[in-house]
């Protein structure tokens, strides 16, 4: 009897990206297996057309959607449940669906309560990728890789979309696409937008004339700040950031440019499993650092503070981050090359 295998992980975009390594090694390994995703609507976007997946499964978690979940887990008859990202929500979901072998990550005592198996990340020490920590529970199962690097999936028309929306803005095909994405959603330490705002003009000074856009596609964006952006009086920035129906939408566009700069957030991992070339700033705290969250694809530079800046200007406990002294624009701008 083929496997049945449910992968959940509930949380936010970039955790979701990080997902998409684990399900194309099951695949390779059980190629026959019936493999299957619970997570929440917004981020199914990220999974839609994955060739390696043969359901998606949404819960809303603002909603009375549990016992819904259950049932929909049931009619799909999932014999392994990997959850990814500890929630007490999804395993008592997962329990209650009847799926037999259940591994999570530690042991959390609702994990205890319901006989979940459970695979270690040794309090992150040594302290390795996401994607790869992921890929632990795969291994669990039988999975043997190192090939981390994570993907999404567009289909040829939504590719054409891509190109119609960035005509209809005026922009051709051999225009230089870069996307400066100055928003973080809180997830990770952020330059402030004065910061963002001082390297736009460096960029603009850097690359005076050349065939380039920047777009701009954060929709924290404040007015102040899109206010001082028009007033550089600069035709080739041009704001996106409402123009986006749902996150696919954003997806099809970030694969459409040749450049993203942006802090370590949902968006660059986004960019990286669609391979385009990534500038991504990080913070030096291990949970925020580049080596458990940078870009992975080949083609891209990750920047971190250093450990000096950190230990002198940070709190020792971290909590308090001096980040936006940490890398300077000259930095991220030295890296940006517009062919």
């Amino acid at each position: 009897m083929p496997r049945r295998i449910l992968i959940v992980r509930t949380d936010r975009v970039g955790d979701v990206v990080m997902t998409t390594p684990m399900i194309r090694e099951i695949r390779r390994t059980y190629p026959d297996a019936y493999i299957g995703a619970l997570v929440q609507p917004n981020t199914a976007k990220i999974l839609l057309n994955n060739p390696q997946l043969d359901a998606i499964i949404t819960d809303d978690l603002s909603k009375g959607t549990f016992g819904k979940v259950v049932k929909e887990l049931r009619r799909h008859r999932f014999r392994t449940g990997l959850l990814v990202w500890p929630t007490e929500r999804a395993a008592y979901q997962m329990f209650l669906a009847g799926i037999r072998n259940r591994i999570g990550v530690g042991r959390k005592l609702y994990e205890i309560i319901t006989y979940m198996r459970s695979v270690s990340r040794h309090k992150y020490n040594p302290l390795r990728h996401e994607a790869d920590y992921c890929m632990d529970l795969a291994r669990k199962i039988g999975v043997v890789t190192d090939n981390i690097q994570p993907e999404i999936f567009l289909t040829e028309d939504e590719k054409r979309w891509a190109y119609d929306f960035l005509l209809k803005k005026g922009i051709r095909e051999n225009t230089f696409k870069m996307i400066l994405h100055t928003g973080s959603k809180n997830s990770a330490p952020n330059w402030s937008e004065s910061r963002y705002l001082e390297l736009i003009k460096k960029i603009l000074k850097k690359f005076p004339s050349e065939n380039f856009v920047m777009l701009l596609t954060a929709y924290e964006m404040t007015d102040g700040f899109k206010s001082d952006v028009r007033a550089l009086g600069d035709e080739r920035i041009i704001d996106v950031s409402s123009d986006f129906k749902d996150l696919r939408d954003f997806i099809k566009i970030i694969s459409a440019v040749d450049l993203m700069v942006c802090s370590s957030t949902g968006p660059i991992h986004i960019a990286d499993a669609l391979d385009i070339k990534c500038v991504g700033i990080h913070c030096h705290r291990p949970m925020n650092s580049a080596k458990f969250w940078g870009v992975i694809n080949k083609k891209s530079i990750n920047l971190e503070v250093s450990k000096e800046y950190c230990d002198t200007y940070c709190s020792s406990d971290k909590n308090k981050c001096a980040f936006e002294n940490g890398i300077s624009t000259d930095e991220v701008l030295k890296h940006i090359d517009i062919k």
